[in-house]
């Protein structure tokens, strides 16, 4: 309340000097005014202006079959699908690169499927159009396919025009029709899964269950893009007693490894997202094709996460109805990888035996064993091996361990060589006889048997999955699209040396197709390259690939990928790579001082100075190699790794194995170096030594300072000459540059001085044409007073005969008046008749003047 009161006293007392001074009131109401203007005028032109944006222009081309609303008219997209059972609708954004290389694929695809398909492409970027209001998306482009009224199916893959127009082909042919038998047996004999439905057509146009059947089919296609999973129709009932179907209306699920399926409809519901997930959750596959979208992604990761993977990268075309014989050789062999002996399923821990090249295997030998169940072995070190491992009376023998009961079988202890094989050789080895004993013959109990050695035979590939730890997954993927990915694992940047071809063969159309195969252990990081691959003996040498991977002794080396050239190090440094890494910083006559370095690493390119001084100071007078190698780049032992960059190790020389790592703590520095590399190096001695002296790091610290003092001096002079030279380098230019002056200066007067005389010329030629201009019109004056002059000539001649001829007749009729004057002057005429006669005679003759 006090404070509203004064408040109110306060302005009362504002009102009262206002009331008393008027000019006050008057410059308080004009500043007020000011004010407020000049706020209305900041905030008037604080509003951002903003241009309208282009209206947007077509994006196919007006040739191309393809409908398109690039003002963004999704609405019309309903009336154009009724045109064609399927429809493809591309969402496009114009400014998207990736719009704009799909654009050429889909007009390649358009011209081929126009009299199938209907192909709209709609803009979607277009702020005003109602495809940018109604659709939220966010990555361009966006292929979405319909059949009838079911879909979208969106297309995942890459956007190529051959995987495009088969995926395009495949929602056109959801199903499979088998007509017979044998087309039956051929459907169901790739290596792909296949489901088969069965669905009698006489009783009405569609029986009961075929839609919801044909929708599972495009379902499918939306989870996988290349429709690994096929489906088929089989109309006849004489065709599906081939099948285990009880009933129309059935669904089949054909698997290779285990028994096949059909889908429980008295349990599920027969609906089509139940029977497309009933379907992927059941089916089974040896292999599986992988396509890296090329932008950030998990897929490679998640799939490596899962075990270890090979890698294949073979030529692929989505447009060949039937596999290559190389993808089938491929098939083949995975299909032999997974199928397991019959019987059950084996675990087996691989121990090997003390000073021996035998090892001894523990096994599970699980007669009733699902492969779902948990496989336990009892871990068993060397010490504890059985009497028939450790002392083995031929190649291979068994005995049974009773040490642990297991309801799901006995555990059986067998001892065998360890297989041997080196996969860089480029023909295949000879074909291993296998080593069988009594006890693996056995045919009541196959899975007693011992892991086969490797061989090229499927002898002893079949069933490899079930007789090893190290499964394998796995993968293909095209090698025309992925390559760079090969190319990071290892393969050759050129196509030539990726498949080598013989030369007695002939060169076919696809002599010049890149293959690549490689194991990737994500767990273990590291991989394995198979090279050279030849196409005639591909699967021979991935079979024993495999096998030497999966065999407990690795025979494999891990791939190092690095640079095949090092890149331009510095003076007196050393640039190491994976392939130069072993004979140069593991050399045992050289002393070793390694640099870890990365591009992108800003300190490690502080050092090079420090280290070309070092390289300077010691390699004249001992046996020490600076180098340097770059770890993003080149792949190392990893016991020759470091974790962090910039670090600096030393390999002295006969003593590699004892390497020591600069000290992370201490700056890198010349001095601190120099001390680290005199202290653990022993090929750096002084060049003399004084007699009797016991020899130290003092002498080459003397003799080293000397040199630095001769070079400071050396350089001291230089510097002295170099400044003579600039002192006179500096006079010469101060004194072309007076002269650069006086000659800018005259180019300017004489500048001037062309600009005055061009505008005097410019003058000049102005006032010569005038007066050409008017000595023209005083020519055509003269010419046409010339003209006149003559004409008034021959007018005048004219006038003068017609006178004189006017004047001969006006003196003839005077002479006759006057004699009438003179027969009429005996006459009294009267004046008045005298005047008129004198005034007919005058007007006479002025008309003669006048003609």
């Amino acid at each position: 309340m006090l404070r509203r009161v004064r408040v109110r006293q306060s302005l009362r007392q504002v009102v009262f000097l206002m009331a008393r001074r008027p000019e006050v009131l008057c410059g308080a109401i004009l500043l007020g005014v000011l004010l407020i203007l000049a706020v209305k005028f900041t905030c008037s032109r604080a509003k951002n202006v903003v241009a309208p944006a282009r209206p947007p222009v077509r994006f196919f081309s007006p040739e191309a079959p393809v409908v398109d609303l690039y003002l963004g008219q999704i609405d019309q997209v309903e009336r154009l699908r009724s045109v064609a059972d399927v429809s493809l609708l591309f969402l496009y954004a114009p400014w998207c690169a990736h719009s704009m290389a799909a654009r050429q694929e889909l007009q390649l695809v358009a011209h081929k499927l126009a009299k199938q398909v209907q192909f709209v492409a709609v803009n979607c970027w277009w702020s005003h159009g109602r495809c940018r209001k109604q659709r939220r998306l966010y990555q361009y482009p966006s292929i979405q396919l319909f059949f009838r009224r079911f879909g979208p199916i969106e297309y995942k893959g890459p956007f190529v025009a051959p995987y495009v127009e088969s995926f395009v082909l495949r929602v056109l042919t959801p199903l499979t029709y088998l007509p017979s038998e044998a087309v039956l047996r051929d459907f169901l004999s790739y290596h792909e899964p296949r489901v088969v439905g069965f669905f009698q057509f006489h009783s009405s146009p569609q029986p009961p269950g075929y839609l919801t059947y044909l929708r599972s089919a495009l379902q499918a296609l939306r989870r996988d893009f290349r429709g690994a999973v096929r489906f088929g129709v089989v109309t006849s009932r004489h065709v599906a007693q081939m099948l285990p179907v009880p009933e129309e209306g059935s669904v089949y699920l054909h698997r290779r490894f285990n028994s096949s399926l059909v889908f429980p409809r008295s349990k599920l519901n027969f609906t089509s997202e139940v029977i497309c997930s009933w379907v992927f959750q059941h089916y089974e596959t040896a292999l599986q094709w992988l396509q890296p979208p090329g932008t950030k992604s998990r897929l490679l990761e998640e799939e490596l996460l899962k075990g270890p993977a090979l890698l294949l990268f073979l030529p692929y075309d989505p447009l060949d109805p039937q596999p290559s014989a190389l993808l089938q050789q491929v098939e083949d062999m995975a299909v032999r990888y997974h199928s397991c002996p019959s019987g059950g399923t084996a675990c087996c821990h691989s121990v090997p035996v003390p000073q021996s090249t035998a090892v001894c295997e523990l096994c599970l030998d699980g007669t009733g064993l699902r492969t779902s169940s948990v496989c336990t072995v009892p871990s068993v070190g060397p010490s504890s091996l059985p009497h028939c491992c450790l002392h083995p009376s031929s190649n291979v023998s068994c005995c049974s361990l009773l040490t642990n009961y297991s309801a799901l079988g006995q555990y059986r202890a067998c001892s065998r060589t360890a297989p041997l094989r080196d996969t860089a050789t480029e023909a295949p080895p000879a074909t291993e006889a296998p080593l069988t004993t009594e006890a693996t013959q056995n045919e009541a109990s196959p899975q007693n048997e011992a892991l086969p050695a490797p061989a090229t035979g499927a002898v002893g590939f079949t069933g490899l999955r079930c007789l090893t730890n190290k499964t394998l997954r796995f993968y293909l993927l095209d090698a025309e699209l992925n390559w760079p990915l090969a190319v990071r694992l290892g393969a050759p940047h050129n196509s030539s040396s990726a498949v080598p071809q013989e030369p007695q063969e002939p060169q076919g159309p696809g002599a010049h197709e890149r293959s690549f195969a490689a194991i990737v252990d994500l767990k273990d990081e590291v991989h394995y390259v198979l090279q050279p691959i030849h196409r005639a003996t591909l699967t021979q040498d991935l079979e024993g690939f495999i096998m030497n991977f999966s065999a407990p002794y690795n025979r494999l080396h891990r791939y190092l990928v690095g640079q095949t050239e090092g890149g331009s190090p510095p003076a007196l440094i050393t640039e190491v790579t994976s392939s130069s890494f072993s004979h140069t910083v593991l050399d045992v006559q050289q002393d070793v001082l390694l640099l870890y370095y990365t591009q992108w690493c800003g300190f490690c390119s502080v050092l090079h100075h420090i280290f070309i001084q070092l390289a300077r100071l010691l390699q004249p007078h001992s046996a020490l190699t600076v180098a340097r190698v770059n770890v993003a780049l080149n792949d190392l032992p990893w016991e020759m790794m470091v974790d962090r960059v910039p670090s600096v190790l030393l390999f002295p020389r006969y003593r590699k194995h004892q390497s020591v790592k600069f000290p992370e703590e201490q700056p890198l520095t010349l001095p601190n170096l120099l001390r680290f590399v005199l202290k653990h190096s022993d090929s750096v001695r002084p060049p003399h030594r004084a007699p009797g002296g016991e020899g130290g790091p003092e002498p080459l610290l003397r003799a080293q300072v000397q040199a630095l003092q001769e070079e400071v001096g050396q350089l001291h002079r230089a510097c002295e000459r170099l400044s003579q030279q600039l002192a006179h380098l500096w006079r010469q230019h101060h004194r072309l540059s007076q002269d650069a002056r006086a000659l800018h200066l005259h180019n300017q007067e004489l500048q001037q001085e062309r600009r005055s005389l061009e505008q005097q010329h410019r003058d000049k030629s102005r006032q010569l044409s005038q007066a050409v201009q008017r000595l023209q019109q005083l020519t055509h004056t003269s010419d046409s007073l010339r003209h006149e002059n003559a004409l008034l000539r021959l007018l005048l001649t004219a006038l003068r005969d017609r006178t004189e001829e006017q004047n001969t007749e006006g003196d003839e009729d005077l002479e006759e008046l006057s004699g009438d004057g003179e027969e009429l002057s005996g006459e009294e005429l009267s004046g008045e008749e005298q005047d008129q006669t004198e005034n007919r005679h005058s007007e006479q003759k002025r008309a003669l003047v006048t003609s």
